[in-house]
């Protein structure tokens, strides 16, 4: 699926109308986009990030493809401020203004091979061991420098909850995905 630049626009501010309407107490309004590629299924992250900084203030999606996509921005963006993460200094309100809205929109996953058969510039990792899974965005090996192997030790730490080793498990699946960012926009 690629998203054209006005489709693009159409997501982005669906996505600030869910995170506006969330923080305001509004009801919920779903807007159903009339655009057909808007309505095929596909997973999505939406991220908060500070301008200037680039500091997250929030990154949560939703891996698989069920529901139509402008759905899934929708559940992404309400969820976003959600982020266990910062649960003691959750986004506000006023904050809107301060930060920076991207969206990540996920291809199909392929399973791959080995936990090293991906490439680090280009694809996003889902890394699921027994009943533990996790995910690192493309955008995450690129702002860091992470080799393979570090990417790979910090999902299974910080994402996993298990030992830095454990992708070096048998019980390791991984699978890759590349996605389409749409921003980083002022919010």
């Amino acid at each position: 699926m690629t998203i054209q630049p006005q489709q693009g626009e159409l997501l982005l501010n669906l996505a600030r109308r869910a995170i506006r309407q969330s923080l305001t107490g509004a009801p919920a309004n779903e807007n159903v986009p009339d655009d057909p590629t808007l309505h095929a299924p596909a997973g999505c992250f939406c991220s908060l990030h500070t301008q200037g900084t680039h500091l997250l203030r929030g990154c949560v999606g939703i891996v698989d493809a069920r529901s139509p996509l402008y759905r899934a921005i929708q559940d992404a963006a309400r969820s976003v401020l959600r982020d266990p993460r910062f649960q003691n200094r959750a986004v506000q309100l006023d904050e809107l203004n301060r930060l920076e809205i991207e969206l990540s929109i996920l291809s199909p996953m392929t399973r791959a091979e080995h936990p090293l058969d991906f490439d680090p510039e280009k694809d996003g990792i889902y890394l699921t061991i027994g009943e533990e899974a996790g995910l690192f965005l493309p955008q995450v090996a690129r702002e860091t420098g992470w080799s393979k192997e570090q990417l790979l030790e910090r999902l299974c730490s910080e994402k996993l909850g298990l030992p830095e080793n454990a992708w070096k498990s048998d019980a390791a699946v991984l699978e890759k995905f590349t996605t389409q960012i749409l921003g980083p926009e002022p919010f």
